[in-house]
C-alpha cells in the first residue's frame, strides 16, 4: 500500500524544537517568499493586491518593459529564439554570450558593446523592481523577526537568502533586533570575511547572509562596502556567470558559511520560498548533508509533490532532507500523501496554523509552503497552546509516518 505521513506528528515535533530554542536553526529564504505578501497601489497590505516583489515570470516582463528602440528589438529577438520566450535568467545569459562573442559585429542592431549596455539596463531594472519597501503594517517579515527575538538561545538564528531586497534588514531594524550581515564599521561598513567565518558575536545577534548580494552593496576600491541605500552595484544577477561570481568574495565567504552551518552537528535548516533550482546552492546542501548525517533540512514547498521535482531529487538522495509539500511529503526518503491523525485535546487551533483551505481552493491542504503562513507558524510556536499539548500524546494518537 502507498505510504502516508501524519502532519500532526511532524509539526508537533517541530514546534517543540522551535519553542525550546536549544537547537542550532537556520532558515533559507528564496525568491518565492515575497510573493505571499500582497500590497495595493499605495503599498498597504491587501489580500487582493499584487505581490510585494513579483515572481520570475512577472519579473521578466517588468524588467524588459522599459526597453525601447534597438534595445527592445534585440531583447524581443532573444525572447523569440528561446523556448517559451525564456525567463530573466536565460535572457540575461543570452545577452552575456552575445556581449562576449560579437565584438564589432552587429546582431539585431547591437554589437558586443551594445549588448553589454543592454545587460546593464536589464540589471538596473531588476534592481529597481526588487527595491520594494516593507509595508508599515505588521506582515510575515515582522512575525519572522518576532520569533527570532522571542527566546534566549545558545546559538544565533542564521538566515540565508538568495534575495537582493532589504525587507529582512528593515524588519530587523524596525523591531530593534541586532543582527550581523558580514559588514563591519559605521561610516562605510566593509565586508569582513573573518567575522563571517567565526562565532564570536553574542547569540542574541541574528545572522543575515545575502548569498547573491544585496541592494546597497558596492565596490569601493578593493573592498565591498554597504552604502545603506537601494543602489544595485554588487548583485549576482541570474545568468550563466553566477557560478564564477560565487567563487569570489564576498560570495565565497557566504557560501562557505552555509556549508559550515550544515556541517555543524545537530543543525536544522528550514527552507521557504526556495525552488531548489539554484544548482550552486543545491550543490552546497548536497555535499554538506552527505558528510554530516546529524544535520537536517526541512523544505516547505508551496506546490504539490509532483510539481516539486527539484526538491524531491535532493530528498531522495539524502534521507536527512524532508520535503513538506501541499499534498504530501518525502520523509526519510519515503514519499507519501498527508493523512491527519486523531487530534488530541487542545490541538485543533494549532492544527489550523498549518492545515486548512488555501485562498484559491476549498480543499484543506498543508499550508506552510506559503511564506506568510510559515512565519505565522513560527511566531505561534511560543503560544500558550503548546504548553497544553503533550508531544507524546500527538505521537501516540497519530498514525505515524510509516503507515502503509
Amino acid at each position: 500500500m502507498e505510504s502516508v505521513h501524519n502532519p500532526d506528528r511532524f509539526l508537533a515535533d517541530l514546534r517543540q524544537v522551535l519553542s525550546q530554542g536549544r537547537k542550532r536553526i537556520g532558515i533559507l529564504i528564496g525568491a518565492g517568499a515575497p510573493l505571499s505578501v500582497r500590497v495595493d497601489g499605495e503599498g498597504k497590505l491587501s489580500a487582493n493586491g499584487k505581490p510585494l516583489i513579483p515572481g520570475v515570470e512577472a519579473l521578466t516582463t517588468e524588467a524588459l518593459t522599459g526597453l525601447t528602440g534597438v534595445d527592445k528589438t534585440a531583447a524581443d529577438a532573444i525572447r523569440a529564439a528561446l523556448p517559451a520566450g525564456g525567463n530573466i535568467e536565460s535572457i540575461l545569459t543570452r545577452i552575456r554570450l552575445l556581449q562576449q562573442a560579437l565584438g564589432d559585429t552587429c546582431v539585431n542592431g547591437l554589437d558586443g558593446n551594445g549588448y553589454e549596455e543592454l545587460g546593464r539596463k536589464v540589471c538596473a531594472a531588476i534592481g529597481s523592481i526588487v527595491g520594494a519597501k516593507l509595508p508599515s503594517e505588521r506582515c510575515a517579515y515582522h512575525e519572522l523577526i518576532s520569533w527570532i527575538a522571542g527566546t534566549q538561545r545558545p546559538h544565533s538564528v542564521e538566515i540565508f537568502t538568495t534575495n537582493y531586497d532589504l525587507l529582512l534588514d528593515t524588519a530587523f531594524e524596525a523591531a530593534k533586533v541586532p543582527y550581523f550581515d558580514g559588514f563591519s564599521g559605521g561610516h562605510a561598513p566593509f565586508f569582513d570575511p573573518v567575522t563571517v567565518a567565526g562565532d564570536d558575536l553574542p547569540a542574541r545577534w541574528a545572522r543575515l547572509w545575502k548569498l547573491h548580494g544585496s541592494l546597497g552593496w558596492k565596490v569601493d576600491g578593493e573592498r565591498v562596502v554597504r552604502s545603506g541605500g537601494y543602489d544595485y552595484n554588487e548583485l549576482i544577477y541570474p545568468d550563466h556567470l553566477k557560478y564564477d561570481l560565487t567563487q569570489k568574495q564576498p560570495y565565497a565567504a557566504l557560501f562557505e558559511r552555509l556549508k559550515r552551518f550544515l556541517m555543524t552537528p545537530d543543525s536544522l535548516l528550514l527552507t521557504t520560498g526556495f525552488s531548489f533550482r539554484d544548482a550552486h546552492i543545491c550543490a552546497v546542501l548536497d555535499e554538506a548533508l552527505a558528510v554530516n548525517a546529524n544535520s537536517s533540512v526541512i523544505a516547505f514547498q508551496f506546490m504539490t509533490l509532483k510539481q516539486e521535482e527539484a526538491a524531491l531529487k535532493l530528498a531522495y538522495d539524502r534521507p536527512n532532507v524532508s520535503v513538506y509539500a501541499s499534498d504530501g511529503a518525502v520523509i526519510n526518503g519515503v514519499a507519501g500523501k498527508w493523512k491527519l491523525g486523531d487530534a488530541p485535546k487542545n490541538w485543533g487551533e494549532i492544527r489550523k496554523s498549518f492545515w486548512g483551505p488555501r485562498w484559491d481552493s476549498e480543499n484543506p491542504m498543508f499550508l506552510l509552503g506559503d511564506f506568510a503562513t510559515f512565519c505565522r507558524f513560527l511566531a505561534l510556536s511560543y503560544s500558550s497552546d503548546i504548553a497544553r499539548v503533550e508531544v507524546e500524546a500527538v505521537s501516540s494518537e497519530s498514525t505515524g509516518g510509516e503507515e502503509k
